[in-house]
This record gives structure tokens, C-alpha cells and sequence, in this order.
């Protein structure tokens, strides 16, 4: 468990290897990865790889998406339908992501604990580590500091979200506030993002100049995390006003917005999408409204749509591009539902027996994993508590969970549970 945490610059190319690969011939229109030596074309692909994290928060009905029990007590109303891989039914409610179903994988045998929103999305999101008198970072956060920004110089953790956004640290914990989300509420980017007519790029330039300038004495025999945290934020507005046209939507083809869908969660994801295209580590794109007390059955009947339109197009295109052997894709919520419907047609939390679905870099295609009973009311498989899906997301990242650990200050902390492990059927 002492293996030092990998630094950005011990994934680059050296002069060398390139000067190498170039005397071989070995750069070609296919890139470099299947050309280089074995452990540097490793090294090469790990440091591409980035996440795409659906965050459906209120809690999304397994019954009505990925685990349906039509003609059952608690089935409810949807039949479940075929998919594009033999023996694998998901919700009616879900026809467009049925025909990606082989690019994706299900878990259907999650068993958390917490069926509070105020603990569930913390606890989902950390890897709900022990108890160690510290704060754990929120999965985006954990990516960024493990694996790094990579070489677009954009935050290497976004959050896409309706409603407000800015720079939100506490999902960092103990890792410091750099490694904090930027938040883009309702897509759009931070506020006075362009640089006022009136100063010109060279006085601008000056200015970041003598204000990293100020920094640098200023950190000089202090604690330097405030203060990087401080010149980050800086940088990467720069790099944003740099790259101010990935926010302009009137450069989204008629096409991708008629597939992804008009309406804001269709407008977030495809530009999640984008993002991800311009080399973000970790893109994570929300989706609110699915705490379905009340009328669930017409409550899900009006979300799953959207959902389903916009999450099924960024799979079948970055498959299409290629992306998907480079991009963990996790859709998932901080619980499910429960199966009994409550005397107001409603659902309410259960975190016993519920699934998410995957998809994207070292994920199995076409799998089911796990298995409820009946009825849907436990997990009759093998039950994952979310400490097993970090350690699978780690791995698939090519980050080996047993063997990384956190330096808080000189402490060393496991980066997931060290109670779990991975689920070894859900990799390929």
C-alpha cells in the first residue's frame, strides 16, 4: 500500500521515446498507442482516459429503467423490452437505450445503506470510506487529483448542472479546493468569463504575470493549498477565455440537438459531450426532479424520455468516434426505489436492492451483472455495497485501488474502501 500516487509529468513523452517512435516510423494516422513499446503505449492510453458521470439525483426507479418486474406485486404499470444482447430486458421505458445495450453494462445487485438524500449523495459519491476523521473527495475530485488534468490545460473536473454554478470546493475534501468541481449552471460558463474591450491581451498577460508573481512571495514559508488553489482558479479562467467557444451552442449541429433533445437535460449531456471532446478528465452532467414520492408511474413517464433520448445519443456517438475505449461512462443515482408503492402511487427511497449502468474504457459490453428476486424487494446475487464500484471505476481508469493511496500530509488513505473490492464480471 506505499505506492506513490503517479505525477503528470511522468506520463508525457520523452524526447527520447518520441525522437524513438518518430526514427521507427511509428507515428501514423491510428496514433501512437499500437506502435509504441508496450509499457509506453499503456501509459500513453491510461493518461487519455475520462469519465462521463450521470448523476440522477432524487433517485431513478430500478423498476422503471434497468431492473423491470412487469405482472408482478410491485412491478407497477411498464412492460420490460428486448434489447440489442439476447436475454437482456430493460424498462419500455428506455427504447432508445436498448439498441446501445452491447456497448453497455448493467449492475443489478447494489446494496447500500443510507436512504436519506442529505447521507446518500455523500456516501454515494465518496466510496463511503471509514470513518478516519477526514473528509473523502467526491469521485470527480478523486479523478482529478489521481489522474490529472491531462494536456487540454481545461479544469480537469466539470460539472454541468441546472441552476447556479462557480468553483465548488467541498466536493475536494481533504485534497484542497483545486480539486474542487467548476460548476457550469445551466451550461453556461462562470460570469465575466470574457475580458473587458478596454484591456488589451498583452495588459492582461501582465497582469496574471505580476499576480503569480505576488503569489509566489506570498506562499513563501506558508502552507502553499489556499494559494494554489487561488492561482488555479486564475489559470483555468484563462484557459476558459481561451476556450469560450466550447459554450457557444449556436456551433451544435441542428442534428446532435435534435437527437440529444431540445430540452436542458439534452442541451447538458450534449455539452458533456463536447467536453469531453476538448480533453476534460471528468464531465459530470445532472439531472434533477427524480424523488418520486407522488405519482412515480407518471412522474417517470415524463423524465425517463428525456433521459433516455439524450443518454442513448452520447453512447452511440462515442462509440461511433471511437471515445468509448477511452471514456468510463456511469449513469446512477444515490439510491433506488423501493418496490412496495406507497399510498400516494409513489416510490420512495430504497437502497437495498437497486442497479446503474455503465459503459466505456475496460467495462464488459452486453452484461448484466447481479441479480433481485422476484419481486425486486432484495438482491439475491452477490450484493456491492458502492465501496465495489470504486474500486471496479479505479480499475477500469487503470488506477490499481489495492496498491494507490492518498498522502494526506504524511497520512496515507486508502482511495477506496478497503473492505471491498472489484467486480471483476463487470470488466473486460
Amino acid at each position: 500500500m506505499n505506492q506513490p500516487l503517479c505525477k503528470p509529468w511522468e506520463h508525457q513523452l520523452s524526447r527520447r521515446n518520441w525522437l524513438g517512435a518518430v526514427g521507427a516510423g511509428a507515428i501514423g494516422t491510428a496514433g501512437l498507442g499500437g506502435l509504441l513499446p508496450p509499457v509506453l503505449a499503456d501509459d500513453v492510453n491510461h493518461n487519455k482516459r475520462q469519465v462521463l458521470f450521470v448523476w440522477i439525483d432524487g433517485g431513478m426507479s430500478q423498476l422503471e429503467s434497468w431492473d423491470p418486474k412487469p405482472n408482478t406485486q410491485f412491478g407497477g404499470p411498464f412492460r420490460a423490452i428486448d434489447t440489442t444482447v439476447p436475454g437482456i430486458q430493460i424498462s419500455e421505458l428506455l427504447p432508445r437505450t436498448a439498441q446501445q445495450m452491447h456497448h453497455m453494462a448493467i449492475i443489478r445487485s447494489l446494496c447500500t445503506q443510507d436512504n436519506s438524500h442529505s447521507a446518500g449523495v455523500a456516501r454515494i459519491q465518496r466510496g463511503d470510506p471509514k470513518n478516519r476523521g477526514v473528509t473523502y473527495p467526491y469521485f470527480g475530485s478523486a479523478v482529478a487529483k489521481l489522474m490529472g488534468p491531462g494536456q487540454s490545460k481545461l479544469p480537469p473536473y466539470v460539472w454541468i448542472k441546472p441552476g447556479s454554478g462557480g468553483f465548488k470546493h467541498q466536493d475536494a475534501g481533504f485534497l484542497g479546493p483545486r480539486y474542487g468541481a467548476l460548476a457550469f449552471g445551466d451550461g453556461q460558463p462562470p460570469e465575466n468569463l470574457l475580458r473587458p474591450e478596454t484591456l488589451s491581451e498583452p495588459q492582461a498577460r501582465a497582469r496574471s504575470e505580476l499576480r503569480q508573481r505576488a503569489n509566489n512571495r506570498y506562499q513563501q514559508g506558508r502552507n502553499p493549498t489556499v494559494t494554489e488553489a487561488n492561482s488555479y482558479v486564475f489559470d483555468v479562467a484563462q484557459t476558459l477565455m481561451d476556450r469560450k467557444e466550447l459554450f457557444d451552442q449556436s456551433n451544435f449541429s441542428a442534428s446532435d440537438v435534435a437527437r440529444y433533445g431540445s430540452h436542458e437535460f439534452g442541451r447538458h449531456m450534449l455539452l458533456g459531450r463536447k467536453m469531453l471532446e476538448a480533453g476534460v478528465r471528468f464531465v459530470k452532467v445532472n439531472s434533477y426532479g427524480w424523488d418520486t414520492h407522488g405519482d412515480n408511474f407518471n412522474g417517470h413517464a415524463s423524465l425517463m424520455p428525456k433521459f433516455d433520448q439524450a443518454f442513448a445519443a452520447i453512447i452511440e456517438d462515442l462509440a461511433a468516434s471511437g471515445m468509448l475505449d477511452q471514456v468510463l461512462v456511469i449513469a446512477m443515482s444515490e439510491f433506488g426505489r423501493t418496490p412496495r408503492i406507497n399510498g400516494h402511487i409513489g416510490r420512495d427511497h430504497w437502497p437495498e436492492a437497486w442497479s446503474l449502468a455503465m459503459a466505456g474504457c475496460s467495462v464488459g459490453r452486453g452484461i448484466a451483472v447481479g441479480e433481485t428476486n422476484a419481486e425486486g424487494t432484495w438482491v439475491e446475487s452477490e450484493e456491492h455495497d458502492i465501496g465495489h464500484m470504486f474500486h471496479t471505476w479505479f480499475k477500469a481508469l487503470g488506477i490499481d485501488p489495492q496498491h494507490t493511496e492518498y498522502d494526506n500530509q504524511g497520512q496515507p488513505l486508502p482511495i477506496a474502501h478497503d473492505d471491498c473490492g472489484v467486480i471483476k464480471e463487470l470488466l473486460s
